[in-house]
């Protein structure tokens, strides 16, 4: 072949080889950024903002009742576009310098926070229950180079206990990890994924109780690290959660765990009349509280503490440490002496002194630290070993886990 005559078509390829990387270079010019910028900015997980229209709270609302459907559980959305960019920043608030994780948005419905986060140049992945609801969000993924995924299933019924195949939108994290493309880290690295949701109303307790279990025994989510969890909540269980001893009511064994457990941060307050339910009048469904103050949804950080099992406690005997804790409070005003005693542990009232704990003490007055403390102590005795203290621990893991 001579020298400098091209092939047959190879002109027309060359132009468009030209034309094509001339358009990768000028799109990240188009939106303000030289083209170097853009790697840079997905390297670390902010992208440009692709200027979404965000819709605004009337149009939001018309999306919820038009897939509304009889006998689908109660569930909140966001539908105020000033909340969203409230959340927006409470969730990028405090992001450390660096490669940020992807945040997994559960539930997000008509989108509205999805397209605020997304404008943010933040990463998600959207993981939707409702199949009315995947339309419009598949056809906004699409427009989209990568910076959004979406995903058919939901997160509060993450690995079901049965065996065989789970029918969606039940799902095994593993699946979910794998599709999102998180791998799994060591419990002292960096958090390697944010999580936003809006804990369903009727399960709000027995999704803290599941949620608990797996943090402490390193499954589901935490298997992959310690996992973030940005959820609201209701007021009254946020004040459970964070409850001080001798708080009446509120300081129960559900609050002793989660601080044991996690950095409890309260991110934002906000009143039930600002979500948008998929109740076909419309309604609000704001649960009664006797003793508690509820007038509001708590969006609430929690981060596990990267030190939680050093010392005595581990993944493997966590389930004995909630057991422990449950037992102490199931009777708040009870003096630790007598729970030791019933437990046929001769030597409590030493152990008590040892650990600088007031023999008379009462198991509502222990700090959540006093816990894990008798619980490593006790660790070192023989009495985690009998029969029947190991049989009522599976036997109280079952009832949470029905």
């Amino acid at each position: 072949m001579l020298a400098g005559r091209p092939p047959p078509g190879a002109a027309g390829c060359c132009r468009r080889l030209l034309a094509a990387a001339l358009a990768a270079g000028l799109r990240p010019l188009l939106c303000g950024l030289p083209p170097c910028s853009v790697t840079a900015r997905r390297a670390v997980g902010q992208w440009p903002s692709p200027g979404l229209r965000v819709p605004e709270a009337a149009e939001a609302e018309r999306l919820v009742q038009q897939v509304q459907r009889t006998g689908v559980p109660l569930r909140r959305f966001i539908a105020c576009p000033q909340l969203a960019r409230t959340v927006q920043r409470c969730l990028q608030a405090g992001a450390s310098p660096g490669p940020q994780p992807v945040l997994l948005e559960c539930a997000p419905g008509p989108g509205i926070l999805t397209r605020t986060l997304l404008n943010a140049g933040v990463r998600v992945v959207a993981l939707e229950s409702n199949s009315a609801f995947l339309p419009n969000l598949q056809s906004l993924e699409n427009s989209l180079d990568g910076q959004l995924k979406v995903i058919y299933g939901d997160f509060f019924r993450l690995d079901p206990l049965v065996t065989g195949t789970v029918k969606p939108p039940a799902m095994r994290s593993d699946k979910l990890f794998e599709t999102m493309g998180v791998a799994a880290v060591p419990w002292r690295a960096d958090v390697p994924v944010k999580i936003f949701g809006i804990l369903p109303q009727k399960k709000e307790r027995n999704t803290l109780w599941r949620l608990l279990f797996a943090l402490y025994e390193c499954s589901s989510i935490y298997r992959y690290g310690r996992a973030e969890l940005n959820i609201f909540l209701s007021e009254k269980e946020y004040q459970v959660l964070t409850a001080k001893p001798g708080e009446a009511r509120a300081y129960q064994a559900l609050s002793v765990l989660w601080q044991v457990g996690c950095e409890i941060q309260l991110l934002h307050t906000e009143p039930w009349s600002s979500f948008v339910t998929n109740l076909k009048n419309g309604g609000l469904a704001v649960p009664k509280s006797t003793w508690l103050p509820n007038d509001h949804l708590c969006l609430v950080r929690l981060t596990p503490q990267q030190n939680l099992f050093t010392g005595g406690l581990k993944p493997t005997n966590s389930a004995t440490f909630i057991f422990m804790v449950k037992q102490c409070l199931a009777k708040p005003k009870s003096r630790l002496t007598d729970r030791l005693n019933s437990w046929s542990l001769d030597s409590g009232g030493k152990l008590l002194r040892e650990l600088e704990i007031p023999k008379n003490a009462e198991a509502r007055k222990l700090y959540p630290e006093d816990y894990r403390r008798l619980f490593e102590a006790l660790q070192n005795s023989n009495m985690f070993t009998e029969t029947w203290f190991h049989d009522e621990v599976l036997e109280s893991i079952r009832k949470i886990n029905l």
